[in-house]
């Protein structure tokens, strides 16, 4: 593979390991919740998320100028940008805790954000091991982990709120972490609509 082509998977995995920081951070910020700084740990993970649009934008810029790339240039743009969403959504969870004002963090949230690291840390083995999707044996394994990860995320999604709508919550708790469970919901889509786009790549090319 040459230096350039090279750069476009780097990229990839440079951009998930963003996303994997994200969901390291996030689950930290939920373990020691104090909603006392929740403020600035928002501010942090703006930071952290900030790093993965300035690799996005490098990619795009590269895509833009380039004039042979090593995958079509639609998929690697929606590639890229089906990475950034992952980090996205998990930047949006921190922030819904900040909006809604929530003081007291409930063991599902930290059970589904370890799990959340999980399938980041799955989504980055993938992209991995993408460069070398002709020959591998390990990404159809990878692309089968993270659709069982995905699969226990929403299980959690319905046992939490299924209880949240049975145990007699106070209304407005009942809104803050319906909005929590959902959020989470969507990290875990965006890490397998990452795995979805790879999967159809693969199909494409070989």
């Amino acid at each position: 593979m040459s230096k350039n082509d090279s750069f476009y998977f780097d990229n990839f995995v440079n951009c998930i390991e963003v996303s994997k920081e994200a969901a390291v951070y996030l689950h930290g910020v939920l373990e020691k919740f104090n909603p006392a700084v929740l403020k600035e740990q928002v501010a942090e993970m703006h930071r952290i998320e900030h790093k993965g649009d300035q690799l996005k934008h490098l990619l795009m810029s590269e895509v833009a100028r380039a004039f042979i790339t090593p995958l079509e240039r639609d998929d690697i743009v929606e590639l890229s940008h089906k990475i950034d969403n992952v980090t996205d959504s998990v930047e949006d969870i921190l922030i819904n805790f900040y909006i809604t004002n929530i003081r007291v963090v409930d063991d599902s949230a930290i059970k589904l954000s370890g799990l959340l690291i999980d399938c980041c840390k799955a989504t980055s083995e993938m992209l991995s091991e993408f460069h070398n999707f002709k020959k591998s044996k390990k990404l159809p394994e990878l692309l089968i982990e993270i659709n069982r990860l995905e699969e226990q995320a929403d299980n959690y999604y319905i046992e939490y709120m299924r209880r949240l709508h049975t145990e007699n919550a106070e209304p407005l708790r009942a809104i803050s972490w319906t909005g929590v469970y959902r959020y989470f919901e969507r990290c875990f889509d965006a890490c397998e609509d990452v795995a979805d786009i790879v999967e159809g790549i693969i199909i494409e090319n070989t």
